[in-house]
Parts: structure tokens; C-alpha cells; sequence
């Protein structure tokens, strides 16, 4: 098993950004592999979440090449997808050109206050270096009564099954991922950072902190994912 310390994952914001540079043109390859499929089934159950109308305005962030974007504009939103890493937007640009992606950071959101109707990040949150300034940074630009949606990696329900799944992860993860991407050290850091995470809960409360009311979340595929959602106070 790759033994990590906390240490190891304290990566600064350019080093995160140049590791995603890195993989980002399979990097929606490997989501689908190591995933077994349930990655679009996962984003799928985001975008009912937000369930946006014809005309909002939905930020995605940790947008990447714009695979959780494109379901958006199929609804008939106006998606913004932004991402800190050039590459992977590089990649989604040339793919998409019709989509406005926005190079952010996500704790400092190049966004006015209140522009959007909802923000989502999928699969993003735990690679940003200030999870609670990003959560305070999303309030920032929805509007009053906008709406929030994260899913991301989260701690398995049922005890047998939430070992297996751990020890899954931390084994095949970066060997399936490091034989496609040539780059397994990146995916080193990516199955440890699920490790580390935040547990449903813990989550929940951290969005409290942040300002968000009316929190909820529901587990997919027995809390392997956890999607949570919040609305901004009127």
C-alpha cells in the first residue's frame, strides 16, 4: 500500500494545477475506468440537484475539460465551467468551443457578487487547498436564494464494504490510473486525498460555517459519493 503523510498532501496551488495539466488529456478516460461508468451516473444526479431552468446562470467549477458542463447547456442553462488548471481547460476548449470556460481559483472566484443562480463542483472540492474559503467564495457569487451542489468522494456506509472499498483505492486507483495517464504519482496524491477527506457529516458542518443554509446531502453508490446541497439566506 503507498503510505502518505499529511504532509504530502499540503500541495501548493501551482502544484496542483501543474498535475492536473499533466493528465488532463485522459484524464475523463480514467474517470470512466476507475469508476466503472458511475462517474456519468454521479454527474447526472448533480445536475437534477441544481435543476436549473432554461436561462440560469450555473457556475461549474473544477470544470476541467467540461464533461460536467455539457449536461447544463443540454437542460438549457448558461454554464460558466472554470478550472485552475490551463491544461485540462486547454483540453475541454479545444473539444468544446462553444463553451465560455473561465480559468479560477476557487477561492478567489473571478465573479462579481450574486451573478449566479446556482454553483457546482464535482469531484473538485477536496483538491483545493482552502476548502473553507472555496465554500465562502461560492456563497459569494449566487445570488440570494441561489443553490449550491457538491458531490464528492465520501466515506462508504456499511462498515465490511468501506474497508474493501479503501483498500480498493488505495491499491488500484493509481495503477489502473498511473497504466493509462503514464502518471501514477498524481493519482497517488488523488486516492489519498479521498482517504483524507471529510466524512458526510463533517461536510454538512463545514457548509453551515461557510454561511450556506438549508443543507442536505444523499449518498450514491452506498456513500462512495456524497452529493450535498445548500441555499444561500434570502
Amino acid at each position: 500500500m503507498t503510505s502518505m503523510s499529511r504532509a504530502s498532501l499540503e500541495k501548493k496551488p501551482a502544484e496542483v494545477a501543474s498535475m492536473f495539466d499533466g493528465i488532463a488529456k485522459r484524464y475523463d478516460l480514467v474517470n470512466d475506468l476507475v469508476s466503472l461508468g458511475q462517474d456519468r451516473r454521479w454527474r447526472r444526479a448533480v445536475v437534477d440537484a441544481v435543476a436549473a431552468v432554461p436561462g440560469e446562470r450555473v457556475l461549474d467549477l473544477a470544470a476541467g475539460t467540461g464533461t460536467s458542463s455539457e449536461p447544463f447547456v443540454d437542460d438549457g442553462a448558461l454554464v460558466v465551467p472554470s478550472d485552475f488548471s490551463l491544461g485540462m481547460l486547454a483540453v475541454g476548449k479545444e473539444r468544446r468551443p462553444d463553451l465560455s470556460f473561465v480559468a479560477g481559483d476557487a477561492t478567489r472566484l473571478p465573479f462579481a457578487d450574486g451573478v449566479f443562480d446556482a454553483v457546482t463542483i464535482s469531484f473538485g472540492l477536496r483538491n483545493v487547498v482552502d476548502t473553507d474559503a472555496a465554500l465562502r467564495e461560492m456563497l459569494r457569487v449566487v445570488r440570494p436564494g441561489g443553490r449550491v451542489a457538491i458531490c464528492e468522494f465520501s466515506t462508504p456506509t456499511w462498515a465490511p464494504f468501506r474497508t474493501v472499498y479503501m483498500e480498493y483505492l488505495m491499491r488500484a486507483l493509481p495503477v489502473v490510473a498511473g497504466a493509462v495517464t503514464r502518471d501514477r504519482g498524481s493519482y497517488d496524491y488523488l486516492a489519498e486525498s479521498i482517504r483524507s477527506w471529510p466524512d458526510q457529516a463533517a461536510l454538512g458542518r463545514r457548509l453551515l460555517d461557510a454561511g450556506w443554509d438549508r443543507v442536505s446531502y444523499r449518498n450514491l453508490t452506498g456513500g462512495i459519493v456524497a452529493l450535498h446541497r445548500a441555499v444561500r439566506p434570502a
